[in-house]
């Protein structure tokens, strides 16, 4: 069985939201599934002046922490995250530096690798910040499984071909309906690692 990892960030749920229907298809496509929050590094004073924010984290509390065993446990990883001026967030960032270790040793090497993101706006750094996390992939030796336009859901979606994006207003709620092209996503990087797991398979 295919190992898949969805990693988040998310400060007031939609993140959250985009890993967990990443995950309903990613079980649908008979991968075991891990979802893991990326550890927040805001102190709770500054989470607590945000409403949204504070009732998120603390709703979110049980959810297991991103780990590197993660990283290395799965065959495929899909990421969802916020945009911060048009590249990953700090907590991401520092996560993915913690993995030297792994990259040192190989470990990262054809992983396959999908990511979704965020913001308050239709062109507010969602495509820069997915494809400015993809260029640590490649420095991992990952493989992208980026959505492209392999189903109309994705346009139905704001035809993001990078990975899916979404424009979240100022109540907090989603702009754009991308429940399907989520799904879509997680279950393309579920067959393309399936495709790398044979082909290591069949390579023994």
């Amino acid at each position: 069985m295919t190992n898949l990892a969805i990693f988040y960030y998310s400060s007031t749920g939609t993140n959250f939201q985009l890993a967990k229907w990443a995950e309903e298809a990613g079980k649908e496509a008979g991968a075991e599934v891990k979802v893991r929050k990326i550890k927040e590094l805001a102190p709770e004073e500054a989470i607590s002046q945000n409403p949204a924010w504070k009732e998120h984290y603390d709703k979110t509390k049980n959810v297991p922490e991103a780990s590197l065993d993660d990283i290395e446990w799965a065959d495929g990883i899909i990421f969802s995250v916020p945009t911060r001026f048009g590249n990953v967030p700090a907590q991401v960032k520092q996560f993915l530096d913690t993995a030297g270790g792994l990259w040192a040793n190989g470990k990262t090497i054809n992983k396959v690798v999908s990511a979704m993101s965020s913001a308050q706006n239709p062109h507010g750094g969602q495509e820069a910040t997915i494809l400015n996390l993809y260029t640590s992939m490649f420095h991992w030796g990952a493989i992208i499984a980026a959505p492209g336009y392999t189903n109309q859901e994705l346009f139905a979606a704001g035809g993001n071909p990078y990975g899916v994006s979404v424009t979240v207003a100022q109540d907090g709620n989603m702009v754009e309906d991308v429940e399907k092209a989520v799904k879509h996503q997680a279950r393309r990087t579920v067959e393309v690692t399936n495709m790398v797991v044979q082909s290591k398979v069949n390579a023994r």
